[in-house]
């Protein structure tokens, strides 16, 4: 039976079949089980450290006898009878619960749910941390030993091999973890948790490491300068990540009333205490409860907020299996395409300000909430935008190939913006300046809204249309900033020196951060030199003490070195297509 569920594996997916069978061995399965037993009764065990014996306190927890003897401790205590009090003291300690009067079902409903909770977070860290680590070390030793080409190669599709190393490299993991759910599942039923809510934490964890391991696996693909510590990397990455939110989630509960919501979405903490309160043991109960996406109330009800979960895995993960189908085959190309970036900033800015939008205890109105999670917002898109610029800038070959087909005439049917738009392999100038009007386009509505909406009289609406036009001008000088690091990225990337990327990432880094530094040594602060902070990186700094005219006139000049720096980059691409057209009719 076992040879034929075998060869029926082999026959639908033939690399899950070669990762089981690699794994799969009599001696790492029996290790697997003995270790999964051990930890089942160490847990098991463990938990029998409060065991009421014979020797039980009269005040504990299980004891019957326990609120009647608290409120004769509190009497005595308020009437500051201190030979009263010593004397009752030295009779708790002297006497103990009798064996009749403690609360055993109690006690085992409790104990069952510290088991419970134990193996919830056991299988968190064990399938999360312990999986990266085995997928990426798998990875990363196909390629030194040179597999991994072959495997490229097989007439199989991205689908199938990506799927065979999820299910396959991790089994032992998932053997394991498999071995201990019967304990988990009866631990669960004895502790009176609804099985629905067992069923949802075990969908939240199947979820969570589909997004995990397909991202670990797109890390190890786009990695491979890290040699022999990506596996180091990526699992310990995952572990801090792990353990800053499970602190977060038992400590900082009102982080989830601004727009970090959406990263508190990828860790399984937060859900997991929801289903289960006493897993951080908060008095207030789960920070989900009071979960608003758009001031839609996500945390009244178990469905909402699992199945918005689930869905915020499922399009993470769809989309890290996208850019995982572009890297597997071609190791060359870039993460993501032009195409792909504008959903994926798309979907940022509406998971982003969906989070802004919910009612707290300091913002009751929707302008104050963007004011204060202006900061994260500005930081988060900063952090987007530069990503893309080092994702979709094409490098020098790429560029030159396709300035030799321009030049050539070779797609003259399409138009040049369509290609600037859409093809990959030309300047991503464009492609930025769209993702940087679709991160624009909800600060635009917020601003428009705020200059009307909030004035109640003629001097008011004038004021805020003064501070809107502002900030608009502020939003302008951001954008031109951020296109003109593009621009100096593509033009780096163009150069015949080797290791362009380092010097892009080293130019672009130094432009941005070494002139704020530098501000900040010399004690030139936002408030008495605004000026001179809007041709900084952070211009919004000096919003609120230069004029209108002084922004204008600070992106104007923007304008001026962005088109200077545009002029020198057409011509550079233009004489790229021309050599590489003259080198090619030479050769023939």
């Amino acid at each position: 039976m076992m040879l034929n569920l075998i060869d029926k594996i082999g026959d639908w997916n033939p690399q899950l079949f070669r990762e089981l069978k690699g794994r799969l061995k009599f001696f790492n399965v029996a290790i697997a089980v003995a270790t999964s037993l051990l930890l089942q009764l160490v847990v098991f065990l463990f938990q029998f450290r409060e065991f009421p014996d014979d020797k039980y306190s009269l005040t504990g927890t299980y004891c019957h006898l326990r609120q009647a003897y608290e409120r004769q401790q509190n009497q005595l205590y308020q009437q500051s009878n201190q030979s009263k009090i010593a004397e009752f003291n030295d009779f708790i300690s002297k006497n103990f619960c009798p064996q009749n009067e403690i609360d055993w079902q109690l006690w085992w409903q409790n104990h069952w749910e510290h088991i419970f909770l134990t193996f919830s977070v056991i299988f968190i860290f064990t399938l999360l941390v312990a999986g990266t680590y085995l997928l990426i070390n798998d990875l990363a030793k196909e390629e030194t030993r040179g597999t991994l080409n072959f495997i490229r190669l097989s007439p199989q599709s991205e689908t199938s091999i990506l799927t065979g190393k999820l299910l396959g490299v991790p089994s032992l993991i998932y053997l394991v973890v498999l071995i201990a759910v019967p304990l988990h599942l009866w631990a669960g039923h004895s502790a009176k948790i609804a099985f629905g809510y067992i069923l949802s934490y075990y969908a939240i964890l199947a979820a969570s490491c589909i997004f995990f391991y397909s991202a670990a696996l797109l890390f190890s693909l786009v990695s491979r300068w890290f040699s022999g510590f990506q596996p180091w990397l990526g699992s310990g990455a995952v572990f801090l990540f792990l353990f800053i939110t499970m602190n977060l989630a038992s400590v900082y509960s009102n982080t989830l009333n601004n727009s970090t919501a959406w990263f508190r979405l990828f860790n399984p903490w937060d859900v997991t205490n929801y289903l289960f309160p006493s897993l951080f043991h908060q008095s207030n109960g789960s920070p989900l409860t009071n979960w608003q996406f758009f001031y839609l109330p996500l945390g009244t009800s178990v469905f909402s907020v699992v199945g918005f979960h689930l869905l915020n895995f499922g399009l993470c993960s769809y989309g890290i299996l996208q850019a995982l189908k572009r890297c597997f085959r071609n190791p060359q190309a870039s993460i993501i395409s032009k195409e792909q970036s504008y959903l994926l900033v798309a979907f940022c800015q509406l998971m982003m300000w969906g989070f802004t939008l919910q009612v707290s205890k300091n913002s009751h109105t929707w302008d104050q909430q963007v004011g204060e999670n202006y900061v994260f917002l500005t930081v988060y898109n900063l952090v987007l935008i530069l990503s893309l610029i080092a994702v979709l800038s094409p490098h020098r070959q790429d560029v030159q190939d396709w300035a030799r087909y321009r030049h050539q005439g070779v797609s003259s049917y399409k138009s040049v913006w369509q290609d600037l738009i859409w093809s990959e392999k030309s300047p991503a100038l464009v492609a930025i300046a769209i993702n940087l009007a679709i991160v624009t386009i909800p600060w635009l509505v917020w601003v428009s809204l705020i200059s009307v909406i909030d004035a109640n009289d003629v001097p008011t609406l004038l004021s805020n249309v003064v501070i809107s036009f502002k900030v608009l001008l502020t939003i302008a000088l951001s954008i031109s900033l951020m296109m003109i690091y593009a621009t100096i990225a593509q033009l780096i990337l163009l150069l015949k020196t080797p290791k362009r990327s380092f010097w892009a990432i080293g130019t672009i880094g130094t432009a941005m951060f070494l002139p704020p530094m530098i501000l900040q040594f010399l004690d030139i602060s936002s408030s008495k030199y605004p000026t001179v902070w809007l041709f900084s990186t952070f211009p919004w700094a000096a919003i609120e003490h230069a004029g209108a005219t002084t922004i204008f006139m600070a992106l104007l000049a923007d304008l001026s070195v962005l088109a200077l720096l545009n002029f020198h980059l057409t011509r550079r691409v233009r004489l790229a297509g021309e050599s590489a057209t003259k080198a090619l009719l030479a050769g023939h």
